[in-house]
């Protein structure tokens, strides 16, 4: 079972991934599909998250020492340490 803070659903029509499901499972961001029923992975070496949230095509992680945001347009993920 995927904690629920780890789990946020795209918009449709807010830019990227609507109406997918994006989630943590261990260390990997993943972008489930309803219609194909499939998931895909995005990236990995996301260490100790806490949430997540999506505005527009940028998945934001929030992790224990760090905030890991992942650009749906471009497949890049940008680490700040905090």
């Amino acid at each position: 079972m995927i904690d629920a803070r780890l789990q946020v659903e795209g918009i449709v029509g807010d830019g990227c991934g609507g109406g997918r499901i994006f989630y943590i499972e261990g260390d990997t961001l993943l972008a489930y599909d309803p219609v194909s029923n499939e998931s895909m992975e995005l990236c990995r070496d996301i260490h100790m998250p806490k949430a997540i949230s999506k505005k527009g095509c940028v998945v934001r992680v929030a992790c224990e020492n760090e905030i890991v945001e992942f650009e749906l347009s471009s497949f890049t993920k940008t680490v700040m340490k905090i």
